[in-house]
């Protein structure tokens, strides 16, 4: 089967960065599916496992994982789903990811793919929206319904592809009102059209333009970009008793002093913890998945695809991931078809 492989930490520019091979079909035992992969879409932890991770020697590493595709055989154990069936999946960051033909996932972190979105619009959607749900309800534990009204959360990096779906489950199945950070113009753009009810400059202090809102304090904090450049200033805004959720691993020790001051909860959200530990509800990110599916459905939240790029291919994935490593990018990337 076709695959695009690292095999030594290289930046995206290199043209051995990521390489084209062929490797043996996989097979799926237990609870596998094994998935033909049509899209595949690129996150930032791709490109950080790319630049950082050194496999063993003659062994390719496949990243991606972000994808949708349909299931061609699946382990003797399978409960949830068919051969045919149309599904979409984050994956497991220690087994090989998407970017290959042929993948094999637990099905109990699979979801049956959005029916009225292809395979590319689906393939936007796996990673970015299990991260936002868990952060959302099960760190921060936002209320669902009216029980979050008069209530408020701040989503720093509401265009990128967490942000984007953050803001979308945040206005649809809560009341609280949600504040989301840009700093260029169409990013801001991006945010209201997800749903924002208000947007600042996360360029700027954030404590002047949250007054200036009315809203000095906040009761949850959802930091989707950079924890270390922001974490101070997430504290000073968040109110006492509130609750903060990183996504981004900080580069240095962070001052926790202020944060015991107001009695905040200090949460870390990492979607691949359940897959990595084989926890006792793995199952749960195939529910959320489920669920997201029908919102798509219901026309309440849409997919974050902004860009569709073709082949699947190592030159294209290169240019995606220097893309992906500007900072820029709004919404998500996604890749679609094997040449």
């Amino acid at each position: 089967m076709k695959a695009v492989v690292t095999t030594r930490p290289l930046p995206a520019s290199d043209p051995n960065s990521l390489v084209d091979v062929e490797l043996p079909r996989p097979e799926p035992r237990g609870r596998d599916l094994l998935v033909e992969v049509r899209a595949i879409s690129v996150n930032p932890v791709d490109t950080k496992v790319r630049k950082t991770r050194q496999p063993p020697a003659g062994t390719p590493l496949v990243l991606g994982w972000d994808a949708a595709g349909v299931v061609v055989a699946r382990g003797a154990d399978c409960m949830l789903f068919d051969v045919g069936d149309e599904v979409y999946f984050a994956g497991d960051i220690t087994r090989a990811g998407a970017n290959s033909e042929l993948c094999l996932v637990d099905e109990r972190i699979v979801g049956k793919k959005p029916r009225t979105l292809d395979f590319a619009e689906a393939a936007a959607l796996p990673l970015t929206s299990i991260t936002a749900y868990e952060a959302l309800f099960d760190r921060l534990r936002v209320p669902r319904g009216e029980a979050a009204r008069g209530k408020t959360l701040l989503v720093v990096g509401g265009a990128g592809g967490v942000g984007s779906i953050a803001l979308q489950l945040a206005r649809t199945l809560t009341s609280a009102t949600v504040i989301a950070t840009a700093s260029r113009p169409e990013s801001v753009a991006w945010a209201q059209a997800l749903g924002a009810h208000h947007v600042v400059d996360h360029g700027a202090p954030l404590k002047p333009q949250l007054a200036a809102l009315g809203l000095p304090l906040v009761d949850y904090v959802f930091c989707t970009a950079d924890t270390d450049s922001h974490f101070a200033q997430l504290v000073e805004v968040a109110a006492p008793m509130g609750v903060l959720c990183f996504i981004a691993s900080s580069k240095a020790p962070v001052d926790l002093a202020s944060a015991q001051q107001k009695s905040l909860t200090i949460a870390w959200e990492l979607m691949f913890t359940r897959s990595m530990f084989q926890t006792a509800d793995m199952i749960e990110q195939h529910r959320l998945l489920g669920e997201v599916a029908d919102l798509v459905d219901e026309k309440r939240i849409r997919t974050t695809l902004t860009l569709r790029q073709s082949p699947i291919r190592a030159p294209t994935l290169r240019e995606v991931h220097a893309q992906i490593e500007s900072g820029h990018t709004i919404g998500k990337v996604v890749l679609e078809g094997w040449r």
